[in-house]
Order: structure tokens, then sequence, then C-alpha cells
């Protein structure tokens, strides 16, 4: 049972509204993890920033990258 509750998308505004609508639309919806990350839009901004210099960067390649995805998934317990 986790501890924080996530927020409504609708609740937000600005840049989270915007990363939200867009997952939605890719995704089908808001990933859950932004959700619980969108209850504080300081750390929003700077998680959306480190996963967006991953993507953008180039320096550590995609399987890098999908293990380190995979790692962060593990240690915050994500079946992934």
């Amino acid at each position: 049972m986790a501890r924080l509750h996530d927020i409504s998308p609708e609740s937000t505004e600005g840049y989270v509204r915007r990363v939200l609508d867009g997952q939605a639309k890719q995704y089908g919806g808001p990933l859950l993890n932004h959700l619980l990350y969108a209850r504080r839009p300081a750390l929003f901004k700077a998680v959306r920033g480190m996963w967006q210099s991953l993507d953008k960067d180039g320096d550590l390649g995609e399987i890098l990258v999908a293990l380190v995805n995979r790692r962060v998934a593990s240690l915050n317990g994500c079946v992934f």
C-alpha cells in the first residue's frame, strides 16, 4: 500500500500539466510515478530534467539508459 497518494492531473497547471497531458496522449494516461512527483512541482521539474537529459544527451546510449531506468524502477519496488 502506498503511503503517499497521487494527485489528479486536473488539479495541476503549467509545466506539470503539459507533461501529464503529453503522457496521457502518448501512453493513454499519466505515468503513476509522475502523479506522485507532481505533488511537489520543484521535484517534478528536477526528475523530468534528469530523464530529459538522459534521453537527449546520448552520452550513455540507449542500452545504458534502459538499464538505469530498470535499476531506478527496482530501487522503487517496481516490477517494471
